[in-house]
């Protein structure tokens, strides 16, 4: 984070601490306001910024339900967790799914087909399910 942050020209500060070590707490994606929930003692100021300064610094990812309100949680190079998205189309919740070796092993090759085909190079990929999560169910 140190490192990302200083190629920016920004520093590691103990708020932007705190927002890190509490997004890295946390089981999925966060928005603004449930991010406020988790830890009162943040500013709502600070925290609009600091994650603007995050999220240009490629530490924090910032994801996009179906309700247009965006959540944000560290980008998976960060932290190291490599994993997918299920998408509530009621109430716009995201959850954090893993799926099996096997099964990513598959995406990459059907992947790595396609990009062969087309010239293409990526960094990464994302797989979000759509759906009705359980509580709206």
């Amino acid at each position: 984070v140190t490192t990302r942050l200083r190629r920016g020209r920004q520093r590691y500060t103990g708020a932007r601490r705190q927002l890190v070590e509490l997004l890295l707490g946390l089981e999925r994606p966060h928005s603004i306001a449930e991010l406020l929930d988790a830890d009162p003692e943040m500013s709502q100021s600070s925290l609009y910024r600091n994650l603007a300064v995050l999220e240009q610094a490629d530490v924090v990812r910032r994801l996009s339900g179906t309700d247009d309100v965006a959540r944000f949680e560290l980008a998976e190079d960060v932290t190291g967790d490599h994993h997918h998205h299920l998408v509530c189309r009621v109430c716009g919740t995201i959850e954090d799914i893993e799926v099996e070796p096997a099964v990513e092993a598959a995406m990459h090759t059907a992947v790595d087909h396609a990009l062969e085909e087309r010239g293409f190079t990526t960094d990464l990929h994302r797989l979000e399910l759509l759906g009705t999560c359980a509580s709206c169910a």
